[in-house]
C-alpha cells in the first residue's frame, strides 16, 4: 500500500482511504511469505480488530517536525550504506510494563540496535518511552485477564509452525500512521546499495 503526502507539516493530515494522517512515522522491516502470513495469521487469532503486516520496526512510532520527505533521505542515506543481515525469531515473550505478547529476536537484534542508534538523531530524534528492543509484536492492549490465555495460544501456534523462522533483512520501509489502524507505506529503501554503486 503506497500513498502520496501534501508536503504539508509534518506530512498530509488530509483524509483518505485510511483514514485521516497523523503525525507518527516509523522504519520496519516487513517480513516476507511465508513466516509473514503464519505471523499475520496468528496475530489476527490473538487481536481479530488488528489489520496486521507483520514486521520489526528499526525506529520505533514518532512525530515529526519536519517534512516527511527530509527524514526520509536522511533514512535513504543510512539504509543503502548498511549489509543486509539475517533476522532470526526465537520464543514468545510479554513486555511487563505493557503485557504485549511479541517474538524475541535472536540473530540479528544486534544490527538492529545498531541501526536504531544510527538513525535516532537528526530530524529523526525522539524520546521514545521505552528502551529499544528489536521484537515482532504479536497482541497488545489487551485485557490484563486475557493475557495467559492469549500468550499460551501463541506459544502452541509458534510451536507447531513447520516453516522458515528466519528471514534476510534487505528492505526498509518508512511508514505513517492514520486513524483506523492503518499504516502507509510512504518510501522503501534497500538495504547495501550504496556500497555496490
Amino acid at each position: 500500500m503506497s500513498s502520496q503526502s501534501n508536503g504539508s507539516f509534518g506530512g498530509n493530515a488530509g483524509n483518505g482511504p485510511f483514514g485521516q494522517r497523523l503525525n507518527i512515522f516509523a522504519l520496519v522491516i516487513y517480513i516476507p511469505d511465508p513466516l509473514g502470513r503464519f505471523l499475520d495469521d496468528l496475530r489476527r487469532d490473538l487481536v481479530p480488530q488488528y489489520k496486521p503486516r507483520a514486521h520489526v520496526s528499526v525506529l520505533p512510532p514518532r512525530p515529526l517536525t519536519v517534512d516527511w520527505r527530509l527524514a526520509s533521505e536522511e533514512l535513504r542515506g543510512v539504509v543503502e550504506t548498511w549489509s543486509p543481515f539475517e533476522i532470526d525469531l526465537t520464543r514468545i515473550e510479554i513486555f511487563p510494563a505493557t503485557n504485549v505478547i511479541y517474538l524475541e529476536i535472536g540473530e540479528g537484534a544486534g544490527e538492529l540496535r545498531k541501526m536504531h542508534t544510527a538513525m535516532t538523531c537528526h530530524c529523526l530524534a525522539f524520546e521514545e518511552p521505552f528502551s529499544y528492543h528489536p521484537h515482532v509484536t504479536l497482541a497488545q492492549e489487551i485485557p490484563p485477564s486475557a493475557v495467559d490465555d492469549l500468550r499460551n495460544h501463541a506459544k502452541r501456534r509458534w510451536r507447531e509452525y513447520r516453516g522458515p523462522r528466519r528471514f534476510r533483512a534487505e528492505r526498509a520501509m518508512f511508514v505513517q500512521s492514520a486513524t483506523n489502524n492503518h499504516w502507509i507505506d510512504l518510501a522503501e529503501y534497500a538495504l547495501g546499495v550504496a556500497a555496490v554503486r
